[in-house]
């Protein structure tokens, strides 16, 4: 055998040098030649040479890892990014809103020719009940006044007319008149309602607002005042105008509004019934007994003269502490003074006194006179001309309605 055949037979043991070069030629020959995995294939699509040593291998392998994660997430951050910057672009371009990044460095901001100012404090939703029919029902000035009192609150208007809604909450929250304002949960939630809680009623549908302490007048009564057998009244249930008055024995303006109205009811005649409604105010002591006392005379069929005598000798009775001054009138009036005595000491028309007080505080009477003439509510002791005014309208209306017929 030549030497050149041993030599070319004899196995080939490289130098730690060649070693070194071997590996470093693996290491690019297992990055450079295979292609990339594509984003989401897992470390098992990937087929390793044949010839690579394991170690190699898997040190290939994480290299590889590192690069899918990183393109990742630098794919996520970009995405996230122009994403963000879209939203904006397409928010202000569409004028459908702000970004986060704007409102966190500003409390005020302009757009479309408006200007939004940011509040500390929740939506209040507050759905207002009305008739658009009805002139007297609109709330312009009473929601700019509302807006100052509460900057957050989105109002939706409702009609009584052809709203379902509207009708439910007539109905479940028990409404006497509108407008009404019906607030959401969230109004609990505003600072103010601390010292103003007294202002708002729970009722089923959310928080009834109280019109009449706030000073936003009743444009319409979705109901009248009871009038039924056992109401004190004068006058017959035929007439067309119903005139119900709440009123209070002991105080001033009532016995002024006594007189007026006293004398525009006898000039009407059949055309009016009258009917009398107790509301002792709390801050008259002698209020309450004066009213069983005018029940106990209507028991008798003297209410009017009764009624008169109170009224004209009001300072007289006003500074008593007892009932001896009621019996006495009772006497002076010729009537049965033992039925009469028995009973104003036994207070048998107390219930029908508080049933009046509280019918009184439903229609939202505050102080007296309250009156009523049909529909329309005259509040305080109001000249004649206006009463009459109001009384010749619903006598003209009457005669409308019965032309129709």
């Amino acid at each position: 055998m030549s030497k050149n055949a041993k030599h070319r037979n004899r196995p080939t043991e490289n130098t730690p040098e060649e070693n070194e070069n071997v590996t470093r030629i693996t290491d690019i020959t297992s990055v450079t030649d295979e292609p990339a995995p594509f984003l989401g294939d897992s470390d098992a699509d990937v087929e390793p040479e044949k010839e690579m040593d394991p170690l190699l291998s898997k040190k290939a392998g994480s290299s590889q890892n590192k690069v899918k994660n990183l393109t990742a997430l630098l794919v996520l951050v970009t995405g996230l990014f122009v994403g963000s910057l879209c939203v904006d672009i397409a928010q202000l371009a569409t004028k459908s809103g702000f970004s986060n990044r704007v409102l966190e460095k500003t409390d005020v901001v302009s757009a479309a020719g408006k200007t939004w100012v940011a509040y500390n404090e929740p939506i209040v939703r507050v759905s207002v009940v009305t008739d658009k029919t009805c002139e007297n029902c609109q709330t312009d000035e009473a929601l700019v006044w509302l807006r100052r009192v509460i900057p957050t609150v989105s109002v939706e208007q409702i009609d009584v007319n052809d709203d379902k809604r509207a009708k439910d909450l007539v109905k479940s929250s028990k409404l006497v008149s509108i407008p009404a304002f019906i607030f959401s949960e969230d109004v609990t939630k505003i600072s103010i309602y601390a010292q103003a809680e007294q202002l708002f009623a729970k009722v089923d549908g959310g928080y009834l607002l109280d019109t009449t302490q706030v000073g936003i007048p009743v444009g319409k009564f979705l109901e009248l005042p009871r009038v039924d057998d056992s109401s004190v009244k004068i006058g017959s249930m035929d007439a067309p105008v119903r005139v119900v008055e709440f009123t209070d024995f002991q105080c001033p303006y009532c016995k002024v509004f006594h007189a007026t109205l006293k004398k525009e009811l006898e000039a009407y005649g059949d055309k009016v019934l009258y009917v009398y409604k107790s509301f002792p105010l709390n801050f008259h002591a002698q209020a309450e007994p004066a009213a069983l006392a005018g029940e106990c005379a209507y028991e008798q069929g003297k209410f009017t003269e009764y009624a008169d005598n109170l009224f004209l000798k009001q300072d007289e009775w006003g500074k008593t502490t007892d009932t001896k001054a009621f019996k006495d009138y009772a006497v002076a009036l010729n009537l049965d003074a033992e039925k009469f005595n028995q009973c104003l000491d036994t207070k048998k028309y107390q219930d029908a006194l508080d049933a009046d007080k509280e019918e009184g505080t439903k229609f939202g009477i505050s102080g007296t006179p309250g009156t009523f003439v049909n529909g329309v509510f005259l509040n305080g002791a109001i000249p004649a001309e206006q009463l009459k005014a109001a009384i010749d309208a619903e006598i003209e209306n009457a005669s409308k309605g019965e032309e129709k017929k």
